[in-house]
């Protein structure tokens, strides 16, 4: 087989060579690129942060602790920023929790460990945190800044929430068909009805989990579709069947809960231990929620949903798998939560429970209200358990069972 000749072969490889590199920049010249790119001498790129408004160092690995106690430029400038909108108790308001090009950055994956063992960093998170100075202990303490954090967002609404025509269809499935509901605001309010009648639908739209097609939800004034940020920041939510960071610890979970609603570690680390002692948790804040019973799951959960001190509790089944004793922990806690203010939305099958604890109840059947109004404006002379039963309609006589009147042996 022939072969090309050697020149012809070198000549081909002249095309295929690398360009030869620019001629080496000086030591000037870097600077002003690195000035004009905002990159930091040691490599570390300035991005605009559309959250922070402000450069945002972006870095392959976190700063050291030893970085951190000496603090840096823009450490400093972040913490100057952020202490104009620390709020009382370390809380948030609901503007704190919208997200914009003004809002400072948020440090919501912070390590309980390196705070305790670094107050700088405690710093870092939250500079100059205004607490109580004694703040109140166990349920008392579930309640005790409701007032503070309503004076904040401003006068109550008359009604915690507002339906009005809410419609959420799925293919051919009408889930909710034009709900109008009103909660008025500081009621233990029961939301009741069969399997499938929209219940759970209803209030994944209130808590801003599902967008209705149709009609309007307000909470406590503010539009939740609209304004859904400012809405959520107000509510608390359970929802049934949830799956959570079940490989946290209890207090890594109310930890990350309450950072993420805007509290300071330090705030979040004595609410963790009100609530903890509230729902007889103390003992398995160390354990991983995995290890949890349904029961204890639900009551960690039901702490984090308690742990800003919203407005309004969203509850989806709040008692399933709860033993009696938790139970009654749970209503005296929620009871307290009530006097002090705020409103409890829940839905149960439990027609003795919705009968002995709430206010006001809604019968909900194929996606409608059937009835609405006060306990006993709802049962009449019957039982809420007879009345719900007439109203979804369930069979009085069953036929086709007859076998069953007998036995196999």
């Amino acid at each position: 087989m022939p072969t090309a000749p050697m020149d012809d072969t070198v000549e081909a490889g002249k095309d295929l060579a690398v360009p030869e590199a620019d001629p080496v920049v000086d030591e000037d010249d870097i600077d002003d690129l690195l000035d004009e790119d905002d990159i930091d001498e040691d490599g570390t790129e300035l991005l605009d942060d559309p959250v922070a408004g402000e450069h945002t160092l972006v870095d392959d690995e976190p700063a050291p602790l030893d970085d951190i106690e000496d603090g840096s430029d823009d450490e400093e400038s972040v913490a100057d920023e952020s202490d104009d909108d620390t709020d009382v108790e370390g809380s948030a308001s609901a503007e704190d929790l919208l997200v914009d090009d003004e809002d400072d950055v948020a440090t919501d994956d912070a390590d309980p460990d390196v705070v305790d063992s670094d107050p700088a960093a405690a710093d870092l998170i939250d500079p100059d945190p205004v607490e109580a100075d004694a703040p109140a202990t166990g349920i008392a303490a579930v309640t005790d800044i409701v007032s503070s954090v309503m004076a904040e967002d401003g006068p109550a609404s008359d009604a915690a929430l507002a339906l009005r025509g809410v419609t959420k269809v799925f293919g051919q499935t009408r889930a909710v068909d034009g709900i109008d509901l009103t909660v008025p605001a500081g009621t233990f309010y029961g939301l009741v009805g069969p399997n499938g009648a929209g219940k759970t639908t209803t209030l994944s739209m209130i808590a801003g989990l599902l967008r209705p097609d149709r009609g309007e939800i307000s909470v406590n004034g503010v539009d939740a579709v609209t304004d859904a940020v400012r809405a959520k920041s107000m509510m608390g939510v359970l929802p049934d069947r949830l799956r959570t960071f079940d490989r946290l610890t209890g207090r890594q979970l109310l930890y990350y809960y309450g950072v993420l609603r805007g509290l300071s570690p330090s705030v979040v680390e004595s609410r963790t231990a009100d609530l903890a002692r509230a729902f007889d948790l103390t003992d398995a804040l160390g354990r991983v929620v995995s290890d949890y019973s349904v029961g204890m799951s639900k009551k960690v959960m039901l702490a984090g949903a308690l742990i800003h001190s919203p407005r309004v509790l969203v509850l989806d089944e709040p008692f399933e798998s709860v033993d009696p004793v938790s139970s009654s922990v749970i209503l005296d806690i929620l009871g307290t939560y009530v006097d002090h203010g705020g409103t409890v939305i829940l839905s149960s099958h439990g027609m003795d429970l919705v009968e002995r604890v709430c206010s006001r109840v809604a019968v909900i059947v194929a996606g409608q209200v059937l009835a609405e109004g006060t306990i006993d404006e709802v049962r009449g002379e019957l039982t809420l358990e007879q009345r719900f039963v007439e109203l979804a309609g369930g069979l009085s006589d069953v036929e086709g069972l007859e076998w069953l009147h007998t036995f196999s042996d």
